[in-house]
């Protein structure tokens, strides 16, 4: 990091440094957003909803064996902003080493192990039925590109801590700008239907992590690639490993909630059920870009002056960062609420998903507002080395309360009760974090005093 960029962090205006981090984070979480809803249009409209339904499947286990490398990124980013902030280089350029032999390692045993038991695994997370080989052709292509994508994620995160969101962005838009070009020429020119989009997002996949490699080799990185570096620190290792553990928990929690998930959902919808999710799934991560674009710039910024002892602009950028995250997530619950059905209908043309998809939709979509609280409230603890607490908020709506409301309230409900869940989820989550505000306000280790100022923004 330039001696500039150090002392932007310290000294700019956290307004203007957090547009600055934020909007290069959302614009890339918005194109790869764009690119699954692309890729599912192809697919819903050229193989079908059974293709949907495979993607569905697949998804959430390749997004955890490559959330390996997410992990260690932010672990590592972790320590290399409060590294930077105390004037400790050295120790950033060892994290970033340790972080390298890392992601390969992991990756690559872990990709292994999804080809040796490929069936057990699609079979565990709702791959049944008439799904299950279209999961397979999908699923024996993407782990081909899982290596590059966690390389890929664990190198955007360094370089965001290093104060480069732009090129963070581009790391993140590449694989989804390759994918929408490649997906109507593999799919329909080329006529290679669901082992098409596949291999759109394994090249794209390459495409990136060549890009986030030629961004260190070329000298614009501050970190210094030295074979003294690699060799592994257990220090470092264990920093980096408590830290990332919170995202790779969070990331496995929402696996085990897509092992539940797909499962309830196929006992009491059947593939229909599968295929409503898979759009939901994917409007999910697209209306949440804004709060994850907020919270991923949140965290360098928040991390670098904690490292400085710079406790009261903290406070303040946790207030306006929550409170950003909040008044966006309102517009957007606005406009799902309204227009559910034209935005279902942009996905398929079968007339009885869109009529099941809607209202599940508007229920799923209910307790948006609230999701920036537990966001960055979690992600404050891990900015801040913390990794207990980070990883309490972390699991709160996933693993605490949607695993359990998505497995008791189908019982009573049907399969609506999976759709209630969410929201109820959501308020939950919520309010154990500001439950955390108060508590760790009255501690004086978290820099926002008890009363809950995070909501109000001043």
């Amino acid at each position: 990091m330039s001696d500039d960029k150090r002392d932007a962090f310290g000294t700019q205006p956290l307004g203007q440094l957090l547009r600055k981090q934020a909007v290069p984070a959302s614009a890339g979480i918005l194109v790869m957003s764009i690119y699954g809803i692309v890729d599912t249009l192809f697919v819903g409209l050229w193989v079908g909803s059974l293709g949907i339904g495979a993607i569905t499947v697949v998804l959430p286990i390749s997004f955890l064996i490559a959330s390996i490398g997410m992990a260690i990124g932010i672990g590592g980013a972790s320590v290399i902003s409060r590294a930077f902030g105390a004037g400790d280089d050295e120790k950033a350029y060892h994290t970033f080493g340790n972080q390298m032999g890392m992601t390969f390692t992991l990756s690559v045993v872990f990709m292994a192990a999804g080809f040796l038991f490929m069936d057990s695994i699609l079979s565990l997370f709702g791959g049944r039925g008439d799904v299950a080989e279209f999961a397979r052709t999908y699923f024996g292509i993407i782990l081909l590109g899982v290596p590059f994508l966690a390389w890929a994620m664990m190198s955007n995160n360094v370089i965001r801590a290093e104060g480069h969101p732009r090129t963070a962005m581009l790391i993140i838009m590449i694989p989804a700008v390759v994918n929408i070009i490649l997906d109507p020429i593999l799919i329909v020119y080329l006529d290679m239907g669901l082992a098409g989009a596949a291999w759109a997002t394994t090249l794209s996949y390459m495409c990136s992590a060549v890009f986030a490699t030629w961004f260190f080799l070329r000298g614009k990185s501050r970190m210094k690639l030295r074979a003294e570096y690699l060799r592994p620190d257990p220090t470092i290792v264990r920093e980096v490993s408590s830290l990332g553990a919170v995202s790779f928990a969070r990331q496995g929690t929402i696996t085990l909630l897509s092992l539940v998930l797909n499962n309830s959902l196929f006992i009491y919808g059947g593939e229909m059920g599968l295929s409503i999710y898979g759009i939901i799934n994917r409007l999910l991560m697209f209306a949440n870009f804004p709060v994850i674009g907020i919270t991923q710039g949140f965290v360098p910024i928040c991390g670098y002056n904690y490292g400085a002892r710079l406790m009261k602009r903290v406070r303040r950028l946790t207030r306006m960062a929550i409170t950003s995250a909040v008044l966006i997530s309102l517009g957007i619950f606005t406009i799902i609420m309204t227009m559910a059905p034209h935005i279902v209908s942009i996905f398929t043309n079968n007339q009885e998903l869109i009529e099941q998809t809607t209202p599940a939709l508007r229920w799923v979509f209910l307790g948006i507002p609230l999701i920036g609280i537990n966001l960055i409230g979690s992600a404050y603890f891990q900015a801040i080395g913390k990794a207990r607490p980070a990883l309490v908020l972390a699991l709160a709506k996933q693993g605490i309360l949607l695993i359990p409301l998505v497995l008791m309230l189908p019982l009573v409900f049907g399969i609506n009760g999976i759709w209630y869940a969410f929201p109820l989820a959501d308020l939950g989550a919520a309010l154990i974090t500001l439950v955390f505000f108060r508590y760790m306000g009255k501690k004086q280790e978290y820099p926002v005093e008890a009363k809950t100022e995070a909501v109000a923004g001043n």
